[in-house]
Protein backbone atom coordinates (compact mmCIF):
# COMPACT_ATOMS: atom_id res chain seq x y z
CA UNK A 1 0.00 0.00 0.00
CA UNK A 2 2.76 2.34 1.08
CA UNK A 3 4.23 2.12 -2.39
CA UNK A 4 0.96 2.05 -4.54
CA UNK A 5 0.53 5.92 -2.55
CA UNK A 6 4.51 6.90 -3.25
CA UNK A 7 4.08 5.95 -7.13
CA UNK A 8 0.80 7.69 -7.17
CA UNK A 9 2.51 11.28 -5.71
CA UNK A 10 5.25 10.72 -8.25
CA UNK A 11 2.59 10.17 -10.63
CA UNK A 12 0.89 13.48 -9.99
CA UNK A 13 3.60 15.56 -9.34
CA UNK A 14 5.05 14.46 -12.89
CA UNK A 15 1.65 14.94 -14.44
CA UNK A 16 1.17 18.56 -13.18
CA UNK A 17 5.08 19.50 -13.88
CA UNK A 18 4.34 18.51 -17.55
CA UNK A 19 1.04 20.88 -17.78
CA UNK A 20 2.88 23.50 -16.33
CA UNK A 21 6.13 23.61 -18.52
CA UNK A 22 3.86 23.03 -21.39
CA UNK A 23 2.52 26.22 -20.06
CA UNK A 24 5.67 27.95 -19.80
CA UNK A 25 6.73 26.89 -22.99
CA UNK A 26 3.52 27.95 -24.98
CA UNK A 27 2.24 30.60 -23.46
CA UNK A 28 4.84 32.21 -21.25
CA UNK A 29 7.40 34.30 -22.65
CA UNK A 30 8.83 37.90 -22.68
CA UNK A 31 6.94 41.20 -21.59
CA UNK A 32 7.01 44.13 -23.89
CA UNK A 33 5.63 47.34 -23.56
CA UNK A 34 4.35 49.47 -26.64
CA UNK A 35 2.45 52.27 -27.35
CA UNK A 36 -0.56 52.50 -30.05
CA UNK A 37 0.17 55.12 -32.72
CA UNK A 38 -1.22 54.02 -35.69
CA UNK A 39 -5.09 52.89 -36.08
CA UNK A 40 -3.91 49.58 -37.17
CA UNK A 41 -4.88 47.24 -40.44
CA UNK A 42 -8.46 46.28 -40.75
CA UNK A 43 -8.62 42.72 -41.41
CA UNK A 44 -12.07 40.54 -41.56
CA UNK A 45 -11.13 36.66 -41.26
CA UNK A 46 -14.04 34.38 -41.35
CA UNK A 47 -14.74 31.68 -39.02
CA UNK A 48 -15.77 27.92 -39.41
CA UNK A 49 -19.43 29.11 -40.39
CA UNK A 50 -18.23 31.51 -42.58
CA UNK A 51 -19.25 34.50 -40.22
CA UNK A 52 -17.26 37.44 -40.71
CA UNK A 53 -15.63 39.42 -37.82
CA UNK A 54 -13.81 42.37 -37.88
CA UNK A 55 -10.52 43.26 -35.99
CA UNK A 56 -7.44 45.35 -36.18
CA UNK A 57 -4.15 43.88 -36.93
CA UNK A 58 -1.31 46.11 -35.51
CA UNK A 59 2.55 45.69 -36.30
CA UNK A 60 4.41 47.44 -33.22
CA UNK A 61 7.78 47.54 -31.85
CA UNK A 62 7.91 46.42 -28.01
CA UNK A 63 10.53 47.12 -25.67
CA UNK A 64 11.15 45.11 -22.42
CA UNK A 65 11.74 45.85 -19.24
CA UNK A 66 15.57 46.85 -20.54
CA UNK A 67 14.96 48.77 -23.16
CA UNK A 68 15.73 46.39 -25.76
CA UNK A 69 13.18 46.30 -29.03
CA UNK A 70 10.96 43.71 -30.52
CA UNK A 71 8.85 43.63 -33.48
CA UNK A 72 5.09 42.37 -32.65
CA UNK A 73 2.25 41.77 -35.11
CA UNK A 74 -0.90 41.49 -33.29
CA UNK A 75 -4.73 41.60 -33.61
CA UNK A 76 -6.76 43.61 -31.31
CA UNK A 77 -9.92 41.52 -31.47
CA UNK A 78 -11.87 44.23 -31.23
CA UNK A 79 -14.60 45.73 -34.10
CA UNK A 80 -12.85 48.93 -33.41
CA UNK A 81 -9.16 50.25 -33.30
CA UNK A 82 -7.23 50.39 -30.02
CA UNK A 83 -7.32 53.85 -28.46
CA UNK A 84 -4.47 55.97 -29.85
CA UNK A 85 -1.70 56.43 -27.20
CA UNK A 86 -2.35 53.57 -24.97
CA UNK A 87 0.26 51.78 -23.42
CA UNK A 88 -0.28 47.97 -23.50
CA UNK A 89 2.02 45.24 -21.57
CA UNK A 90 2.54 41.95 -24.09
CA UNK A 91 3.61 39.05 -23.85
CA UNK A 92 5.57 37.46 -26.65
CA UNK A 93 6.54 33.68 -26.86
CA UNK A 94 8.99 32.72 -29.39
CA UNK A 95 7.03 29.98 -30.98
CA UNK A 96 3.30 31.99 -31.15
CA UNK A 97 4.59 35.60 -31.13
CA UNK A 98 2.22 37.75 -28.86
CA UNK A 99 0.07 35.17 -26.64
CA UNK A 100 -1.94 37.83 -24.67
CA UNK A 101 -1.91 41.98 -24.39
CA UNK A 102 -3.31 44.40 -22.17
CA UNK A 103 -3.92 48.02 -21.86
CA UNK A 104 -1.67 49.46 -18.69
CA UNK A 105 -0.95 53.04 -17.62
CA UNK A 106 2.12 54.84 -18.07
CA UNK A 107 3.04 54.58 -14.47
CA UNK A 108 3.35 50.56 -14.88
CA UNK A 109 5.58 50.58 -18.07
CA UNK A 110 9.03 50.55 -16.71
CA UNK A 111 11.29 53.37 -17.15
CA UNK A 112 13.91 52.29 -20.02
CA UNK A 113 10.64 51.11 -21.94
CA UNK A 114 9.15 54.19 -21.75
CA UNK A 115 11.84 56.05 -22.47
CA UNK A 116 12.21 54.32 -25.89
CA UNK A 117 8.36 54.68 -26.49
CA UNK A 118 8.62 58.83 -25.66
CA UNK A 119 10.90 59.13 -28.58
CA UNK A 120 8.64 57.30 -30.92
CA UNK A 121 6.66 59.54 -33.71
Amino acid sequence: MKRFLIGLVVLLVLIFGGLKLYAITNYGGTTYYTKITTTGTKIAPHDANGNVHLDYRYEQTGYDENGRAQSLTFNANKARPLRQQAYLKLTYNDKKGVTSWEAVSATDVPKKALTKLAAQP
